[in-house]
């Protein structure tokens, strides 16, 4: 049996680290900020790690076991 794949899409767009979470870039910082306020944009700055509702959904498309970021 060939070797599960895992989704291309998604690797470009996550960074998995050596204990498994998973850190990413929250949508709507590329442009069009005008209307947003300070405070909305320095939120969205700066890297994020998945929580634990998104894990099941990651893994199953990395096809490896990840940590949630509120796991001990």
């Amino acid at each position: 049996m060939p070797k599960m794949k895992s989704h291309k899409g998604l690797l470009k767009r996550v960074k998995i680290t050596a204990k498994g979470k998973v850190k990413f870039r929250k949508s709507g910082t590329s442009h069009l900020n005008s209307v947003s306020t300070g405070n909305e944009s320095r939120k969205l700055r700066g890297k994020f790690v998945a929580k634990r509702g998104d894990m099941k959904r990651l893994q199953g498309m990395l096809h490896r076991p990840l940590k949630p970021v509120d796991a001990n």
